[in-house]
Parts: structure tokens; C-alpha cells; sequence
């Protein structure tokens, strides 16, 4: 089968259908199915064909889109080599559109396009042709495909699908500049003559912007356009088809375009000199007036800081930038005095802080103006001479001493007179009142610097021609200090005194304290008082350093025996005049270990705080229980003989007591001591120990080198010991109103050899220290203890 065309539209395609007619008018050559390496032949055999190549498709026809014509639109014509033209050979048409769009005539193998195609919607359309014998229905060829492709005319204008659109570009920019690139589509075929062939013009936009004809890129065509001037600009680019031919399509779109801002403006003031009005009672650093200076650009462009360019305005003026509204607020940094200076000039310079080198040349971006401020009278409140006063008085001072004086004054020109008075709702107007025309401060009672050292007070002083006015001073008063107070002496607690004390040990270091202040409370001395007896037991050494050191003046310390200890102690300051003062010190008796640590003292057992050690305890414990025991013998007894344990009341005998004591000889006279009938008072300062042998008179015992006690005691002469005793007797003026026996028979030591007996041998004590016991631990500490007390009694 061969398919042919009487139709063609372009000279190749006429010369290849010419070519196709000839050939098959002549020849009647089978058509071969191009699309399929297999033909079916007649008799139902197949045949292999390899796919030659050719340059060019010969199985297709062409239909001209959009045709409008009344009848249908031939298309093509298809012929079997079978056909000899005496119509037994039917056509038969199928595939894409066949019977609807497409219709062959079954004789003549004409096919004709009974709708107008488009190409945009679908480009080409594939059908299937075969022929058949028409009295045996027989195929007499294979079927055959082939296209019919739907040839483009120019019906679709190009459109720019992004459209409208919106751009920017800076201000004062070169010729050239690039601001946007559009692109135009065109729904015809690009391949196929200049029907999607697009150039690119301006309809709307210049002088200012052009746009290149291939590319459709918009660019600046005027220099310096200012954005000041104009900011806003609409430019309408068209897209024409067939390369802008006559006849081509065309389509449009509109670009608004925005010039951007730049620093091209240098900052402006409206005016050259102002002028600006401010009281003097303006406060410092609130605001007092505004500058401005215009600036045409925009944002960061417009930005302006501002100064004060001369010295005096500088000096009391401060300006600063609004950031919102770009404006210089002008602020005070002293206070004004229209009495001093009334006018002030100020020159002030406002600079763009954003500037773009590339307008340098336009000049410097900055201007300055002049501002001449007047400065306003007003009344004005009292001022006063300082800022802050202070004073000082001496404590105990008595009412109405002056301490100092204030001094305000009206700074107005009248300068009206002032009053002065105090603020009500301190509490130092209860210590002080103020004369109201002088200003002079008074004491309303002593004062005392240990109580309250220091006084703040408030001054308030008002126009007396205008009482709302008020000034306000701070003024503080200080109490002077005088030496009122005896000092005393510093302690935490008692004074620990530990039993193994040796003479001369320091017990403790006391100071002192004085509620005076340094100048007459910080140099002290110490002493014990003088009208006490001396102490026997300890002593007192001022160390000259406001200290004083407690010594011990004997050896050991029995807290059985007595615990506790008081010692007075005067303490004089270094003020003028000089003040003292008595405290007593307790101090307690404790037990220590070694290197002075104490072992037991407060914290013993409720027994121990009575005087009573463990092995007394132990002591005690065994007596009750001896005594329980004879109490229960005595009871056994009494039963054991029927005798009744109370005697009758009627049972009268006669009790014999014997006393077989042959005295004590001279010592027996501290049986009966009449001390205690005595005056306390007097008997104090004549109370002597009778058990104590008389001193022997030096005068009376001749130089010998070596002496031993029993000579040394023959030798005491007793009368003259005896002669003192009765002249005391007679001057003692304490003694009862009679006569008083006493005896003194004194025999003497005996026999020059002594006694073997160590226990009334006090002249001839051992010599030996036992104060290495104190190291030997706690085991031997009550040996130690026991040594310690005979050596103490021989000692005393």
C-alpha cells in the first residue's frame, strides 16, 4: 500500500509527493508498515525486513491546524498495489480519531479532516490503514501505521506568565544598570518557522529605563534619576512573535519600579538662628528645648547626631538625638542664675552618621545653626552658704549650748529676709532647736556620746515674703567625748586557777575596757586596792601596756579546801581628769594536768561541787555501812538478852565520864580564844596566831655560822615575848571590860637531841622536792597533792 498526497504545503514536501505519485502510477508498489520489522503476506506467511536508513519519514501527512473552511479539509490518500482501479478493493481506516475526525472513502482511499485541529492541544495522531478485497473480505495487505501530524500556524500570542511585576534599583545609578530580567512563552511551535520567534520592545518607561530585545532584561537609560525628585516609576515591556515581523503576535506586561534611597542629602537646618526661652528654675538634666534638621533621605541615610560646638554652651548645655523623630533635645547640665548670666549661645552641628563615599563630591554632609537662649527670672528659694554642715559639742553639755549656725540667703535681686526652722519629722528636734532669725543651733538637753555619738538633723529655710519656698541642708552634729565613764575591768567568765600553781606564776592576763573613746579610755594601770590587807595568796603586776598580770604567791591550791577565790582589782584610765574604777575577779581553783590543761573543774559530779573527791565519797559510803552494822549487832544483842532497847524513865543511875586527858601544854590555849567576843573590827587588825612559836630577836641571838633549830629556839628570850603579850593585853580596847588570865607555860624544846617522832619536828622538815610527782601522771597525782599540803603547812 502507498500513501499519497495531493496536498502539500512546503516545496520539499510537493517534490516528495510528486516523486510518491509517479512512482506509484507506474509501478504499483505494495505498501510496507514501516513501524514494524514484520509483513504478513497473502498467503499467512511472514516476512523479516531489516529497517533501512533514510533521512527523511515518508509515512506521514499533514493537516493544517485551525482550518475554518466549509468543507472538510483533505488530508491525504491511500493505495494498494492491489487496486486496479475497478473497485473491488475496500479502504478501511482505524486508530486516533478515525471515524470521528478522520474518514476515508472506502474506493478511492481519500482521507479528509472533518474538524478543525489544534495543534497546542494535540500535535500529531497515530491511525492504522488496510485494504481489503471487497467480495472475500480478504486483507490484501498488511495493515499499515502512519501519523498525521497537526502542522502549526501562528494562533498563540506570547504571555508573560510571572506577570505583573515589581523592582527596585538605587538611586543616582549608573546608565546600564541591570533591574530586572522578564521572559515572555509563546504555546506555538518553536520549531517550526518564527511562530514562537520572540523579541522584546518597550511600550512605556522612557527615557528612563530600556530593556534588550533578546535577552528582556531592563536596564537604567537615564544617569542621576533622583529618588527625591521621583521615586516611582511604571514601564510596559511587550513580547511580539515572528520575530517582530508585520502579522507577528504580541503580548504585554507591566513592571512597577522603586528607586531606593542612598546618601545623596546632606542634613539641612530650616533656619540659621534660634532662639529659646528657659527659666532659671529649670532642673538639671531635664530637657529644654528641640532642634531639627531636614534631612531628604531615608532610614539609616537620615541619621543625624548632633553637638555643641563652642565652650560655652558646651559648658552648661548637653544635646542628644531623638532616634524616632531625629531631633536634637537640648538638656541642662548646671543650674542657671539669672542674677550671674541671663543669655548663652550655643552652636550646634548636625552630621549624617551613614556617609557613602561615592558622593563626596557633593560637598560635606553636615550643617550648624545658632541657638541664643535667654535664660528667665523667677523667685527662687533661700540658698544656703554650704552644701552640708557639721558640727560638734561636748557631751554632758547643759541646755542651750550653741553648736553652730546656719547661714541662707535669698538670691534674688530683693533679696528678701529668711526664717529658718527645723523638719518636724526628725527626731533631732528633741536634742536641738534653731533660732528662726539666725539660724543658730541649741542644745535642749545633755547629751550623751555613749548613747548616741552622732546627730543628722535637717535645716529648712523659706523666703519670709514667700513661706512655700523651702531650701533643705543636711547637718550633722557630733557629741564630743569627755571622760564620764570609770573604766572596768574585761572578763569572760572566772579566772581558772590551777592547784599545781608555783609563787610567781602568772594565772591569767586581765585588760580593761572604757566606754570613753580612744583619746581617754585606752591607757590604763593597774593596782590592787591599798586599803585591803595584802593578799597572801596571789599578787598583781601592771605590765604597763594597758594589761595587767594575776601572779600566784604561793605554792599549790587545794580546791577541796576552798574553790573559789575573789580578788579586787582598781583600774585607773589615762583621761583629764583621770577616773577609776573596782572590779572583783573570781577565780576558781581546778585541778589541771600537765602543761596547765585542766583535767576537772565545773564539770565534776554535784558531789565534787560540795568539796567531796571520789576517795571521800568512798569513805563516806564505808562509815554508813560500818554503822548500820554495829546499829544491827546492837539490836541482836539487846534481843539475844531480853532487855528491853529504852530504858524506863524510873531507872535513875549514876554516870561516871572520865576525861583522861593530860592537855597540850602550851598549845592548849587555842582551846578558849576570846578573839570572838572581840570587836570584829578592831580584833581584825590585832588577831595574831597563838600556835606560832615568837620570832627570835636579833639582837638577842649572837653570829654564828651554823645554827642549828633546837639552839636557836633556847635562846628566844620569853620574857620579853611575854612583856609584848601583856602591853597588847592592856592597849586592846576590844577586850571585855575585866581582867583576863592567860598562861603562858612555854618548857622549852626538851632534850637538845630531839624527838624521833617526824610529827612535831617543823624545824627539821626535809629538804627534798617533790614537785617531779606533778609529771608522773594521774596515778600519782594524789600523792603529789598529799607532799604538796604538808609542804604548804611547814611552809606557813
Amino acid at each position: 500500500m502507498r500513501i499519497s498526497t495531493t496536498s502539500c504545503l512546503c516545496p520539499f514536501l510537493v517534490c516528495l509527493c510528486f516523486i510518491q505519485r509517479c512512482y506509484g502510477a507506474s509501478h504499483h508498489v505494495p505498501a510496507k508498515v514501516l513501524s514494524k520489522n514484520q509483513t504478513k503476506l497473502a498467503n499467512g506467511e511472514t516476512e523479516v525486513h531489516h529497517r533501512p536508513k533514510r533521512g527523511w519519514i515518508w509515512n506521514q501527512f499533514f493537516v493544517l491546524e485551525e482550518h475554518m473552511g466549509p468543507d472538510a479539509q483533505y488530508v491525504g490518500k491511500l493505495h494498494s498495489n492491489s487496486d486496479k482501479g475497478d473497485g473491488s478493493v475496500r479502504y478501511i481506516l482505524s486508530g486516533e480519531g478515525a471515524g470521528t475526525i478522520f474518514i476515508i472513502d472506502e474506493v478511492t482511499g481519500d482521507i479528509q479532516a472533518t474538524k478543525s485541529l489544534d495543534r497546542e492541544r494535540k500535535t500529531h495522531y497515530v491511525l492504522h490503514a488496510q485494504a481489503l478485497d471487497r467480495n472475500t473480505e480478504e486483507a490484501l495487505e498488511p495493515k499499515s501505521e502512519f501519523i498525521i501530524k497537526v502542522q502549526d500556524i501562528n494562533d498563540n500570542a506570547p504571555t508573560f506568565p510571572d506577570g505583573p511585576f515589581v523592582a527596585t534599583v538605587p538611586e543616582m545609578s549608573e546608565v546600564g544598570t541591570s533591574v530586572l530580567q522578564v521572559t515572555a512563552t509563546d504555546a506555538d511551535d518553536p520549531t517550526y518557522g518564527n511562530s514562537a520567534r520572540i523579541v522584546y520592545s518597550i511600550l512605556q518607561g522612557q527615557p528612563y529605563f530600556s530593556v534588550d530585545p533578546k535577552t528582556g532584561i531592563i536596564r537604567t537609560a537615564l544617569a542621576n534619576m533622583d529618588r527625591e525628585a521621583r521615586e516611582h516609576y511604571t514601564v510596559v515591556i511587550q513580547a511580539k512573535d515572528m520575530a517582530g515581523q508585520v502579522g507577528g503576535l504580541s503580548g504585554s506586561t507591566t513592571i512597577n519600579i522603586t528607586l531606593t534611597d542612598v546618601n545623596d542629602n546632606p542634613p539641612k537646618f530650616p533656619q540659621k538662628n534660634y532662639q529659646l526661652y528657659v527659666p532659671e528654675s529649670a532642673q538639671v538634666g531635664k530637657p529644654v528645648g528641640k532642634i531639627k534638621a531636614n534631612d531628604e533621605d531615608l532610614g539609616v541615610n537620615a541619621d543625624i547626631k548632633y553637638s555643641i560646638i563652642n565652650s560655652e554652651g558646651a559648658n552648661m548645655f548637653s544635646i542628644t538625638t531623638d532616634r524616632d523623630t531625629r531631633e536634637g533635645i537640648i538638656s541642662l547640665k548646671k543650674p542657671l542664675n539669672y542674677e550671674r548670666k541671663k543669655t548663652y549661645t550655643l552652636h550646634i552641628e548636625g552630621v549624617n552618621t551613614h556617609v557613602d563615599p561615592r558622593f563626596s563630591y557633593l560637598g560635606s554632609f553636615k550643617d550648624s545653626t545658632t541657638l541664643k537662649i535667654t535664660v528667665g527670672d523667677v523667685d527662687e528659694a533661700p540658698v544656703f552658704s554650704m552644701d552640708y554642715y557639721i558640727m560638734d559639742v561636748y557631751e554632758n553639755a547643759p541646755s542651750g549650748t550653741e553648736v553652730g549656725a546656719v547661714t541662707a540667703r535669698d538670691p534674688d535681686s530683693r533679696n528678701s529676709p529668711v526664717r529658718y526652722f527645723m523638719d518636724s519629722k526628725e527626731d533631732g528636734e528633741r536634742y536641738f532647736r534653731i533660732d528662726e532669725s539666725t539660724g543658730v543651733v541649741r542644745t535642749t538637753q545633755p547629751l550623751d556620746r555613749e548613747d548616741i555619738p552622732w546627730h543628722n538633723i535637717t535645716v529648712m529655710a523659706s523666703e519670709v515674703d514667700n513661706p512655700s519656698l523651702l531650701s533643705h541642708v543636711p547637718v550633722t552634729v557630733q557629741v564630743l567625748d569627755v571622760n564620764d565613764n570609770p573604766p572596768e575591768i574585761a572578763t569572760d567568765g572566772e579566772v581558772i586557777v590551777c592547784e599545781s600553781s608555783r609563787p610567781g606564776q602568772v594565772i591569767q592576763t586581765v585588760t580593761a575596757v572604757d566606754k570613753d573613746d580612744f583619746a581617754n579610755g585606752q591607757r590604763f594601770s593597774f593596782a590592787l586596792p591599798s586599803q585591803l590587807p595584802v593578799n597572801p595568796n596571789f599578787t598583781l603586776k601592771d605590765n604597763e601596756d594597758s594589761t595587767a598580770s594575776i601572779i600566784a604567791r604561793r605554792r599549790r591550791f587545794n580546791h577541796l579546801t576552798q574553790e573559789l577565790y575573789e580578788l579586787p582589782i582598781v583600774v585607773w584610765d589615762g583621761g583629764e581628769p583621770s577616773l577609776s574604777g573596782t572590779s572583783t575577779l573570781t577565780l576558781r581553783v581546778c585541778p589541771c594536768q600537765r602543761h596547765g590543761r585542766i583535767r576537772m573543774c565545773q564539770g565534776e559530779a554535784f558531789l565534787s561541787s560540795a568539796g567531796l573527791s571520789t576517795g571521800a565519797l568512798i569513805a563516806i559510803l564505808l562509815c554508813i555501812v560500818i554503822l548500820l552494822a554495829i546499829v544491827v549487832l546492837f539490836i541482836t544483842l539487846r534481843r539475844s538478852k531480853k532487855e528491853p532497847l529504852i530504858i524506863s524513865e524510873e531507872d535513875i543511875r549514876e554516870n561516871v565520864v572520865t576525861y583522861d586527858d593530860e592537855g597540850g601544854g602550851e598549845e592548849d590555849t587555842e582551846a578558849f580564844d576570846i578573839i570572838a567576843l572581840r570587836n570584829p573590827a578592831a580584833a581584825e587588825e590585832l588577831k595574831f596566831r597563838r600556835d606560832v612559836r615568837p620570832e627570835a630577836r636579833q639582837h638577842c641571838i649572837p653570829p654564828r655560822s651554823h645554827r642549828s633549830p633546837s639552839v636557836e629556839l633556847d635562846e628566844v628570850d620569853v620574857h620579853e615575848f611575854i612583856k609584848q603579850r601583856l602591853v597588847e593585853a592592856d592597849l586592846d580596847t576590844s577586850v571585855p571590860p575585866y581582867d583576863s588570865l592567860q598562861t603562858y607555860a612555854y618548857e622549852g624544846q626538851g632534850s637538845p637531841t630531839g624527838s624521833i617522832s617526824p610529827l612535831d619536828s617543823p624545824g627539821t622538815h626535809s629538804e627534798q622536792d617533790y614537785n617531779y610527782l606533778d609529771d608522773w601522771g594521774p596515778e600519782f597525782q594524789k600523792l603529789a597533792e598529799l607532799y604538796g599540803e604538808a609542804e604548804s603547812d611547814v611552809t606557813t
